[in-house]
């Protein structure tokens, strides 16, 4: 693949992933203010078309995209270093133990590592980041609201899992159903 076709196909995807940010609802009802999206899915496809460098320069474009067009105050530049991080982990891990060997078994247990490592990611980075920046910032103490243990094991715990669990599901359906068109690729 040229140079060329490589940046194009680099920035075709981060426009499809920035609009799929668009497109986000709540998973938990009693925390609404979390949401998923569906905006890793070009990421992965560029992942896999490509290599995880351009996997990244997506994230990248599509995360700047999204704090130039449409960002939303303290929550969005709060939110998009850790959406990075806990993306970034879930790519790598199918990256390493999946992108070599495309194989079921070696799906369910990169997407299952990288569903955790997501979780874990996301509790670290609520409890050393976001929890004490937006009591900073945004005059949004959770520890006195809702309480940092039932915040991060009633609400970020459980929405990270679910959030892991439907982009594994989301991509290889997508992968299985485009594998015609990636071949091409």
């Amino acid at each position: 693949m040229t140079n060329t076709r490589k940046m194009a196909l680099i920035a075709i995807l981060s426009a499809v992933s920035f609009l799929l940010m668009y497109l986000k609802f709540p998973l938990i009802p009693s925390a609404s203010f979390l949401e998923i999206d569906f905006s890793i899915i070009p990421i992965l496809i560029g992942m896999l078309v490509l290599d995880l460098g351009s996997a990244f320069s997506i994230l990248l474009i599509r995360t700047v995209l999204k704090f130039l067009f449409n960002n939303n105050g303290p929550s969005t530049v709060i939110g998009l270093p850790m959406n990075i991080a806990a993306l970034a982990v879930f790519m790598v891990a199918l990256y390493v133990m999946w992108s070599k060997k495309q194989t079921l078994k070696h799906y369910l247990i990169a997407s299952s590592v990288g569903t955790l490592g997501l979780t874990l990611a996301m509790l670290v980075l609520n409890y050393v980041y976001a929890i004490p920046v937006y009591a900073a910032f945004a005059n949004f103490d959770i520890r006195q609201i809702l309480g940092v243990s039932n915040y991060l094991f009633a609400m970020v715990l459980p929405f990270n899992l679910l959030q892991g669990v439907i982009f594994s599901i989301l991509f290889y359906l997508v992968y299985r159903a485009g594998q015609p068109i990636l071949r091409k690729l």
